[in-house]
C-alpha cells in the first residue's frame, strides 16, 4: 500500500523536500544541500527508506538521527553515512535549538555509485556494521579536507561543463578512500574487540543482516536465510549469537517490529493492511507477535 510508512523514496523525491537550486544537483543522480532547520527537517521527521547513499554533515547544532534500529546523536563536525534501503528518520528538534541547526546533505543514487567503478558497499558497509556506528566525529586535518571536498563538489556542480558527471564520479571515488582511512582506527578497535571471531564468521553475519534488511517483510523463517547462505539453520543461529550476542530470530523480529511500529505510528493503514504487508498469516498471529515484543497490542501502540 502506498500510504504505508516508512516511505520508499528515490533521490528525485528526496530532493523535493529541500530548497535546492539547479546549480546544486545533477539530475536524479547527485545533489548537495546546505541547510538550516527551518528549510528542511520537517520533511524528514517521518521515517523513510532511501534507495541511495545519503551523507549528513552536521556543521553546527545538535541532531538525533534514527538509522534502522539505532539512534545517533550528531553535533558540530560529525559525519553520518547511510547505505541503500536504510530506514531514516530525524527526530523532532526542541524549539530553542532550531536556530542553531546547520547541516549539509549529500545524496547519491545507487546507479551513480555503481557507475564510478568503486566497490562502495565493500568500502563502507562492512566497517559500519561491525562498528554499529555510521557516525564519526571529524577533527583537525580530517575536518578541513572533508570541507574542501564538499566545497569542490559544489564548485563542479556550478560549472557549465558537459563532463560534470565524470568529474563528480572521480571526486566521489577519491573521497571514499579518504573516508575509509578516517574509519580505519575505529575498525581496528572493533576488530580487537571481536578478535576471537573468525573473518568468515563476521562476513556471514554481515551477509545475514543484509538479507534480513531486504527480506524481513516477507520472510521470518530461519530456514530461508540459512538456505541463502548455504548453511544449516542451527549453524547460522549459533554463528549469529557468537558474533553479535543476539540470536538470529531476535535480529529478524527487531526489523519486523521496527517496520510495524513505523506503519502503526506514521500511516493510516489499517491493521489488516499492515498484516498483509508484513506477510503475517492473520491478525491474531500479528497481535500476539507484536504484544510479545512490545508489551502492547498494535491498537494500543497506535492510540498511544
Amino acid at each position: 500500500m502506498e500510504n504505508n510508512l516508512p516511505l520508499k523514496i528515490n533521490i528525485g523525491k528526496l530532493k523535493s523536500l529541500f530548497p535546492i537550486d539547479a546549480d546544486s544537483q545533477l539530475g536524479d543522480d547527485f545533489f548537495i544541500a546546505d541547510l538550516r532547520y527551518d528549510q528542511s527537517l520537517n520533511g524528514l521527521t517521518h521515517p523513510f527508506r532511501f534507495d541511495g547513499f545519503l551523507a549528513i554533515f552536521c556543521i553546527d547544532g545538535d541532531l538525533k538521527v534514527d538509522i534502522n534500529l539505532d539512534s545517533y546523536r550528531m553535533s558540530g563536525n560529525t559525519f553520518l553515512l547511510t547505505t541503500p534501503q536504510s530506514i531514516i528518520r530525524v527526530e523532532d528538534i526542541n524549539k530553542p535549538d532550531i536556530e542553531n541547526i546547520h547541516f549539509m546533505v549529500v545524496a547519491l543514487s545507487a546507479d551513480f555509485i555503481s557507475g564510478i567503478r568503486l566497490d562502495f558497499g565493500k568500502l563502507f558497509t562492512e566497517s559500519i556494521r561491525v562498528l554499529n556506528n555510521p557516525c564519526i566525529k571529524l577533527e583537525g586535518e580530517d575536518l578541513e579536507i572533508c570541507k574542501k571536498y564538499l566545497s569542490l563538489a559544489e564548485d563542479i556542480l556550478k560549472m557549465p561543463h558537459i563532463r560534470k558527471k565524470d568529474a563528480l564520479g572521480y571526486l566521489v571515488s577519491s573521497i571514499c578512500y579518504v573516508m575509509s582511512n578516517l574509519w580505519e582506527k575505529k575498525i581496528h578497535e572493533a576488530d580487537e574487540a571481536v578478535k576471537q571471531q573468525s573473518p568468515r564468521a563476521k562476513m556471514i553475519f554481515e551477509q545475514f543482516l543484509q538479507f534480513v534488511s531486504e527480506y524481513h517483510t516477507k520472510e521470518r523463517n530461519m530456514a530461508f536465510y540459512a538456505e541463502r547462505l548455504c548453511l544449516t539453520p542451527k549453524y547460522l543461529s549459533k554463528l549469529v549469537k557468537n558474533v553479535s550476542g543476539r540470536s538470529a530470530p531476535d535480529w529478524i523480529d527487531s526489523f519486523v517490529i521496527l517496520e510495524a511500529k513505523n506503519m502503526l505510528r506514521y500511516s493510516d493503514a489499517s491493521i489488516k493492511e499492515i498484516v498483509y504487508n508484513l506477510n503475517f498469516p492473520n491478525q491474531s498471529v500479528f497481535y500476539k507477535f507484536f504484544k510479545a515484543n512490545t508489551g502492547m497490542t498494535p491498537s494500543e501502540y497506535r492510540n498511544s
